[in-house]
């Protein structure tokens, strides 16, 4: 949609000009070059920068709420922030950011890329490094991406799902019962660090009391790759969310946030 409205906005002022210079060169008026037709290519070179600038990156998705057509259907991949920075752009006062991203795609690989969007003011501080954001890339052209707006949770976690899977950091076991699960609540008792690192994820062995849905309690142990920032979330005596199988109480899951605050 972006390239259709420039080329539309460009086709106008085309139109503007070719018919301000034909009436002025057929006119007999005293002063061709002056008259009515004037109105036509002053709304059309008023109208072109103002289609552009709503049209750049990010500012049409803050308008309708969508991703760009070109991004629409494009593949999920998972934005890791590096940095964000301000394009001095802003929108109904609502700043527009360029955030530099590590993403990786559906098949593993890496790559960075950069998006750009309107942020409110109240959510600024939430986007900072480390954050993960699911975006939308197109495989030829990974220079760009957009963060996902398609609301499309399902695919999100799929997206993540595979991630981890793929770093080894759980198993389709584990998946499994996170999806047919009894989702309750665990108390962290023991905290031990063996010193195994993958991605920057550090190895954790917990000893969890997990509490039935009838009130009773048992003991399992579970192990769990964890960045710097979310291991203050699994501290001993900390209220943990838990998934379990009724038939199978020492295979337990943890449910963190992804972008859990290291406070």
């Amino acid at each position: 949609m972006k390239n259709q409205l420039r080329i539309a906005a460009i086709a106008f002022l085309a139109f503007a000009l070719f018919v301000y210079l034909w009436v002025s060169l057929t006119s007999d008026s005293f002063l061709p070059w002056v008259g009515g037709h004037m109105a036509l290519p002053i709304i059309a070179i008023t109208l072109v920068p103002i289609v552009f600038a709503f049209t750049g990156d990010g500012i049409l998705s803050a308008l309708t709420g969508n991703n760009s057509a070109e991004f629409r259907n494009g593949l999920m991949g998972l934005g890791t922030v590096e940095n964000i920075g301000h394009t001095g752009v802003t929108l109904n006062d609502q700043p527009q950011v360029r955030i530099d991203f590590r993403v990786e795609g559906v098949d593993g690989k890496v790559f960075r890329s950069q998006a750009k969007m309107i942020v409110p003011i109240t959510q600024l501080a939430l986007l900072r490094p480390g954050v993960v954001l699911p975006v939308r890339y197109l495989p030829e052209r990974t220079d760009r991406v957009e963060v996902d707006l398609s609301g499309d949770t399902a695919a999100a976690q799929e997206a993540m799902n595979a991630a981890m899977i793929r770093k080894g950091f759980t198993t389709p076991a584990k998946l499994d019962i996170a999806r047919r699960d009894i989702a309750t609540q665990g108390i962290v008792r023991g905290l031990s660090v063996p010193g195994e690192i993958r991605e920057g994820h550090s190895k954790l062995e917990l000893t969890l009391v997990v509490t039935r849905p009838d009130g009773s309690t048992f003991e399992t142990r579970t192990e769990k790759f964890l960045p710097p920032a979310q291991v203050s979330q699994v501290q001993v005596g900390r209220v943990v969310g838990v998934h379990y199988l009724p038939g199978n109480e020492q295979e337990v899951v943890l449910a963190l946030p992804v972008n859990a605050s290291s406070t």
